[in-house]
C-alpha cells in the first residue's frame, strides 16, 4: 500500500486506508452492488468516460447535494459520461434516496460488503468503515484524469474543477 492520506471530520484528522490513486494510472477494477444488488465492476462502464464520487453516506445534507449537482450539471455535459456515487450504504437505501430525491442520471453503488472500492482507491477511513469523499474522472480507457480527496469530509468537492475537467476530455 501507498503512503496513507489523511482527511479532516471537523479538524479531527482520519487516516484512509488503501492505494492512493494518481493521475495518469490505469485505474484499478473494483467489485461493488447496485441497487438490485447485482455486482457491479469497473469493466461494466467500458466505452465511457467516467466519473466516480465517493462519498461517506447519502444520509447527509453535503452528500445529498453533491449527488444532487453532478446529477443534474455533470450528466448533460455528454452522452458519454456515466456518473457513479459509491458510498457504504446498503444498496436499498441508496435506492431509496434516488427515488425520493429524483436523482436519475447518476448509478449508485455500494461498497457495503468487502470495501474492495474504498481500498483499490484508498478512500475507506479507518476505524469508521466509511469512504471519505472523493472524485476520480476516468477517460474511455480508465485512464485517471483527474483526483480530488476533499481535505474536510463535510466540504464538498470542487465542483467547477471536476466540470471543467470532463469538459476537458469531450473536447
Amino acid at each position: 500500500m501507498s503512503p496513507q492520506i489523511v482527511v479532516m471530520l471537523k479538524g479531527k484528522p482520519l487516516t484512509l486506508i488503501g492505494d492512493e490513486v494518481k493521475a495518469g494510472q490505469k485505474a484499478r477494477n473494483f467489485k461493488v452492488f447496485a441497487s438490485d444488488m447485482s455486482e457491479r465492476t469497473l469493466s461494466d462502464f467500458e466505452g465511457k468516460i467516467k466519473l466516480i464520487a465517493s462519498i461517506p453516506s447519502v444520509n447527509t445534507p453535503v452528500c445529498n447535494a453533491e449527488i444532487q449537482r453532478f446529477n443534474n450539471e455533470a450528466a448533460a455535459l455528454t452522452k458519454d459520461l456515466v456518473i457513479l456515487f459509491v458510498s457504504m450504504d446498503m444498496p436499498f437505501v441508496q435506492k431509496r434516496f434516488c427515488d425520493a430525491f429524483g436523482v436519475n442520471k447518476v448509478e449508485m453503488l455500494s461498497d457495503y460488503r468487502d470495501a474492495d472500492f474504498g481500498l483499490s482507491y484508498g478512500v475507506l477511513i479507518e476505524g469508521m468503515r466509511l469512504l471519505a469523499r472523493a472524485i476520480f474522472l476516468l477517460d474511455k480507457d480508465n485512464t485517471v484524469r483527474y483526483i480530488e480527496y476533499v481535505k474536510e469530509l463535510m466540504m464538498p468537492p470542487n465542483y467547477e474543477a471536476a466540470l471543467q475537467a470532463i469538459k476537458d476530455i469531450i473536447r
